[in-house]
């Protein structure tokens, strides 16, 4: 009899890739989440798993054999309690994926405060390309595969590491499960402050991540990161290598050939390879740095590495462009952290030489929420030409310190039709809108792009 399994949470990228990853192993799959919607929706109904809407205990009857809860449920949620009364078997996401998915696998994880989704998926392509055919878990949709998840038909399993909480009932870091043999931590701040004090509550969690993988195995970390530093210093049992994009000594250099990092050189000691591609911004090229690094671990070689970046196409709500519209280009990008904020907004200035970079914030995050890093908030813009900020509906705070302080013209708005007036009203030809937000951000994408169709945006003055 196939066994059945209800996720709790089903639609947030996470677990909807674990659902996808349960159906393909055979398993009966159906879940509930408090806002079913596309993309993940769409992937999982494509896939023939039925999907409620809430967590209604019903949904739970009759009952599976086992729930997956997601780390977005707490005590008091309906489904919980249900859960919890009748006594079903239940378990975490990361708990299943180690136990059905990972045992026995090379797992290759990418971890750290920023560019884990573009790097996992950089370093599932590059093993693509090179015949290995690896199972993967991301946190975004990568255009070259099409969806978040899949097994694979190899040993070797790329998954995107995120150090936040794993259950209501299991507060270790997810990553913790994952046991890697190759472990990429790309970077490290403060982050996810609804769960962290600090950032050195969030360097534990990397320590206990550390003393999970092998002495066998591999740790790639950037070149002279203090906060990584001080990880590897409470204790590495494993070989590490290092990249650079700003000089010096490190196993894999990166060097940009062009302005905005769209062609690049990489040198290691003994072999430099060059190439173009889609992407733009040095950060990206440390991502790249980084996926090299892992890829080369299990045999890909830097030549066939550097190959496989030029027909990479980026992956969903990472600088996606959306569309255009009477030479008005919108895009779409996840950044909500002052660093991941700058970093995009420096790309996109060095790559757009003929019109505006504007970029339009929605700080929505839980650590936002709280206040964190607002003081960082107004600096991080200052490679655009012009901000709209968007303050969303439970922000504990008001957005006007940011303002006062912006290097670079801005306004704040707290109505969604009211800015995407205002900004198709003044855009011009050759404008780059850079939407930034870790939610939907209420249709604000195709808004935009039907209000320009009705407009003209004037030209550059």
């Amino acid at each position: 009899m196939t066994k059945h399994i209800h996720i709790l949470g089903i639609c947030g990228t996470f677990m909807g890739g674990l659902a996808l990853l349960a159906r393909e192993l055979g398993f009966k799959v159906t879940g509930s989440d408090a806002n079913v919607y596309p993309p993940m929706s769409e992937q999982l109904q494509a896939a023939g798993i039925r999907l409620s809407e809430g967590y209604l205990p019903e949904h739970l009857q009759p009952a599976p054999d086992c729930v997956v809860v997601g780390n977005a449920l707490s005590r008091g949620n309906a489904a919980v309690e249900y859960m919890l009364d009748q006594g079903l078997p239940y378990t975490s996401g990361p708990q299943w994926l180690a136990e059905h998915v990972l045992h026995g696998r090379w797992v290759l994880a990418v971890a750290g405060t920023h560019g884990k989704t573009t790097s996992s998926a950089l370093l599932a392509w590059m093993l693509e390309q090179a015949g290995l055919a690896p199972g993967f878990l991301i946190g975004g949709v990568p255009a070259n595969f099409g969806c978040s998840a899949r097994l694979g038909g190899s040993d070797f399993f790329v998954i995107e590491a995120d150090e936040y909480d794993t259950a209501f009932f299991d507060k270790r870091s997810k990553f913790v499960h994952y046991r890697p043999r190759t472990l990429c931590i790309n970077n490290l701040e403060y982050d996810h402050a609804d769960i962290f004090s600090d950032l050195a509550a969030i360097q534990r969690q990397f320590h206990h991540l550390l003393r999970c993988v092998p002495a066998n195995g591999l740790v790639v970390v950037p070149k002279d990161n203090p906060a990584i530093e001080a990880v590897l210093a409470m204790g590495c049992w494993t070989e590490t290598e290092t990249f650079t994009t700003v000089g010096g000594d490190a196993d894999w250099r990166g060097v940009s050939l062009a302005d905005d990092a769209s062609q690049f050189r990489v040198d290691t000691a003994t072999v430099a390879v060059e190439a173009r591609w889609q992407l733009c911004g040095l950060h990206n090229v440390e991502n790249l740095l980084s996926a090299m690094a892992a890829a080369h671990h299990v045999g890909v070689t830097p030549e066939l590495a550097a190959q496989s970046v030029t027909s990479f196409k980026g992956v969903k709500r990472r600088q996606q462009l959306i569309g255009e519209e009477a030479g008005v280009y919108v895009y779409d990008d996840f950044a909500h952290h002052p660093t991941a904020i700058a970093r995009t907004l420096e790309g996109f200035s060095a790559a757009n030489r003929n019109g505006r970079v504007i970029a339009v914030i929605e700080p929505r995050s839980n650590t936002m929420r709280k206040g964190e890093h607002r003081e960082q908030l107004a600096e991080a813009t200052a490679e655009a030409d012009r901000v709209y900020w968007y303050q969303p509906a439970g922000l504990d705070w008001s957005l006007e310190s940011v303002l006062a302080d912006s290097p670079v013209p801005a306004s704040l708005h707290n109505e969604l039709d009211q800015l995407v007036a205002e900004l198709a009203a003044s855009a011009r030809v050759d404008d780059r809108v850079i939407i930034m937000s870790n939610g939907s951000f209420g249709g604000i994408h195709q808004k935009l792009l039907r209000q320009l169709e009705t407009g003209t945006p004037c030209q550059i003055a």
